[in-house]
C-alpha cells in the first residue's frame, strides 16, 4: 500500500496558529499530526458536548480533531490544554 490512507483538513486561523508555534513544538505538533494519519483513534474521545471528537496531547497543547466520512480528518483547534476545550465548545456551537 503506498500513500496515506486518510486526508487532513485544518482551517487557515489553525494553519497560522501552529505556524506561529516555537519551532520545537511545531515540530512536536508536525509529529503528532502525522501520529493522528497514522492511526486516527489514538487521540482520546470526547464525551458529552465535545462527543464525536477526538483530542491528542502534545506536551501542554491539544489538538482537537474529528474523524469524517471519506477518510478525512479535520483538526478542529490546536492550543493549550488550559482553555482548549472551552474554545472547541464555543466553535463548535457557532457552527450549528
Amino acid at each position: 500500500m503506498s500513500g496515506r490512507l486518510y486526508r487532513l483538513r485544518a482551517p487557515p486561523q489553525v494553519v497560522t496558529i501552529i505556524r506561529t508555534l516555537h519551532p520545537q513544538i511545531k515540530r512536536k505538533v508536525r509529529t503528532a499530526l502525522a501520529s493522528i494519519l497514522a492511526k486516527p483513534h489514538s487521540g482520546k474521545a470526547l464525551k458529552d458536548d465535545l462527543a464525536g471528537l477526538r483530542s491528542f496531547r502534545v506536551s501542554r497543547f491539544r489538538i482537537v480533531y474529528r474523524i469524517r466520512a471519506g477518510r478525512l480528518i479535520e483538526i478542529i483547534p490546536v492550543g493549550p490544554r488550559d482553555r482548549i476545550y472551552d474554545e472547541t465548545y464555543r466553535l463548535i456551537a457557532r457552527n450549528t
